[in-house]
């Protein structure tokens, strides 16, 4: 099993979840010495070609590959510098594109299975979170297309779509977030200071109620291992909540996020 973004969090838990388990578990990091323990290292940036080569030159056969790297870049959309989008879009949604290209013989060889680390996002876009939300609603594109084209050879594709978790990733969006805000003018960022700072307040209440990053792994494992395994695993009370809210008419619904969001 191969899986990226293995240094910490979901991607940290999954591959420890897995050796535990008994696998053979390829942990892609971007440092040396950041992977788990029982696991094998791999240097990977997913945005680096040549690193992604040399890690698919290691592996004769793949049984599972977990698509779990990613980053969250926050900001209003008026503002946001476009080399952050580059960036939100290059990681989360062209380095898994890569990656899979990279390990599909592989993979094909074991009718192997793929996992993509999607997001409750991915079906419901917040706002100052549309970046993130772009690059989920894509992974769900492609898992959907993936699918398809791969049940040839009998290969099962699944998109596991967490909720609110306690990991390392938001602490960074929100360091990201910081960085960029830098760099905006002072009357653009006023034009949104109160409904952001409401929305950070209110990110940081739910943070602090997030599930397990454990509780993600045991649904990647499922999705690798069962014998009938779903197409789409949804995570945790929030991300089923969400769900619901995306069923209402498009006001109704803006209408609740501005009330449960946005008001100071």
């Amino acid at each position: 099993m191969l899986v990226t973004g293995a240094s910490s969090g979901i991607g940290e838990a999954t591959a420890r979840r897995l050796a535990r388990s008994g696998w053979r578990v390829y942990a892609g990091v971007r440092n040396v010495g950041d992977a788990p323990a029982g696991t094998e290292e791999f240097v990977l940036d997913v945005t680096d070609g040549d690193q992604i080569a040399a890690a698919a030159a290691r592996v004769d056969e793949l049984h599972g590959l977990v698509n779990n790297a990613g980053v969250a870049v926050a900001a209003p959309l008026e503002v946001i510098p476009l080399e952050e989008l580059r960036r939100q879009l290059e990681i989360n949604v062209l380095g898994q594109v890569a990656v899979t290209q990279a390990f599909l013989p592989q993979l094909r060889l074991a009718r192997g299975r793929i996992v993509f680390m999607g997001s409750i996002a991915g079906r419901s876009s917040l706002p100052f979170l549309g970046p993130y939300a772009a690059s989920k609603h894509a992974l769900e594109a492609i898992a959907d297309a993936l699918r398809v084209e791969l049940a040839p050879w009998s290969m099962h594709v699944a998109i596991v779509e967490p909720g609110t978790i306690a990991t390392p990733i938001w602490a960074k969006g929100a360091a990201t977030a910081d960085a960029i805000q830098s760099r905006v003018s002072a009357d653009s960022l006023a034009l949104y200071r109160d409904r952001v700072e409401a929305f950070r307040r209110a990110a940081a209440e739910r943070g602090r109620r997030g599930q397990p990053a454990d509780r993600v792994a045991q649904a990647v494992e499922h999705a690798l291992t069962a014998s009938r395994p779903k197409t789409r695993y949804l995570v945790g009370r929030d991300a089923k909540l969400r769900a619901t809210f995306e069923r209402l008419p498009d006001r109704l619904r803006d209408r609740v996020y501005e009330r449960l969001l946005l008001r100071s």
